[in-house]
């Protein structure tokens, strides 16, 4: 297939600046897999619409303040910095994989500054590799770089979001649920959930367990290829619990749907080695599964979702698990219907 095949008309005023008012307050669009049926509600609806016995798995990953905003030094040209994945720890001193703004003029050896009245961080780009730089980041005075970090970085926001952020995105770009650190994206169909929420599943007899998968930069990264075959997802570590691997051996033993709560949890259970028996064994590793149609699902039997960028990764998992022409279809209903597209936006169930 063509990348072209996943391009879409989206209204830039659909596309959500921010978060709705209240948490949980969004619109959810319903697809049927087998008739392709599409009805339209609110999220907080969402127990009315699954079974008694089903089992959501989200992603429990908690995004860090990783976007630094600074200057070189000498010449004091601004500088960007997005940390990826740290490489080194120590207390004073830090060694990180990252992405820098404008990149083309950095080399190694270029000393780098970001303060503000929360504090300060020293940068040295330490060398250029395939996948950005390695820098080193420490502080003047020997004190913890991790939290220089949390009191000076920034929320990284997607690049389709055309505003600074604010204090209040530190709260609102993250699950009620997040608990371990370590992604520069949230896993945004979780934003809609609410401890209010939680307590109606609680209610409707829906189980639930969390898996963590650590949103990486490829999540940002447009798909450049121009068949789908030809694009490379890039890898992202997860862990799955001893108690997550149970819930869901317990689920699929028993007949019960496991509904993935969004694309990055899907990605997780579909990248799941299984025991002989069909059982999910406690694991941990890293995926670089790359989900478009034509792939057969393993785990997932129902998706929460958002609405995706045109001719992204994500919207071609969920044109594999619903199929390419309902969710075209879907798409279309929801422009015409005003839905409010990406990160901040309303949100999907496909089941």
């Amino acid at each position: 297939m063509r990348v072209s095949e996943f391009d879409f008309d989206l209204p830039p005023e659909l596309i959500a600046q921010a978060p709705p008012p209240v948490r949980g307050r969004s619109r959810l669009m319903r697809l049927d897999r087998a008739s392709g049926r599409i009805t339209h509600g609110m999220f907080h609806q969402l127990p009315g619409l699954l079974q008694r016995g089903d089992l959501l798995v989200l992603n429990d990953t908690r995004v860090f303040p990783a976007r630094l905003l600074g200057h070189r030094e000498p010449g004091q040209g601004a500088v960007e910095c997005l940390l990826i994945s740290r490489l080194t720890q120590a207390v004073g001193e830090q060694r990180w994989r990252a992405l820098l703004n404008p990149g083309a003029r950095i080399s190694a050896g270029t000393r780098l500054v970001f303060e503000s009245p929360g504090g300060r961080l020293d940068g040295e780009v330490l060398e250029r590799t395939e996948h950005g730089r390695v820098v080193s980041l420490s502080t003047p005075d020997g004190s913890a770089v991790s939290a220089a970090i949390a009191r000076l970085g920034h929320m990284p926001l997607p690049p389709y979001i055309k505003r600074p952020d604010t204090k209040s995105d530190r709260e609102r770009y993250q699950t009620v649920y997040a608990r371990h650190e370590g992604s520069v994206a949230a896993p945004t169909a979780g934003l809609h959930f609410t401890p209010e929420l939680f307590a109606a599943l609680d209610q409707a007899g829906i189980e639930r367990t969390t898996i963590t998968l650590h949103v990486g930069h490829g999540t940002f990264q447009p798909v450049r290829a121009e068949l789908v075959a030809g694009h490379r997802m890039a890898s992202e570590a997860f862990d799955v619990s001893a108690m997550a691997a149970e819930a869901m051996t317990r689920a699929r033993a028993e007949g019960r749907r496991i509904i993935a709560v969004g694309t990055t949890t899907t990605r997780t259970l579909e990248s799941l080695v299984l025991a002989p028996d069909g059982g999910v064994p406690a694991q941990s590793g890293e995926t670089d599964l790359f989900i478009s149609p034509g792939y057969a699902f393993r785990m997932v039997d129902g998706l929460v979702t958002n609405f995706h960028v045109p001719k992204s990764s994500l919207l071609m998992l969920v044109s594999a698990f619903a199929g390419v022409e309902p969710v075209r279809n879907a798409y279309r209903d929801a422009v015409t219907a005003r839905y409010r597209f990406y990160s901040y936006g309303d949100a999907m169930l496909i089941i």
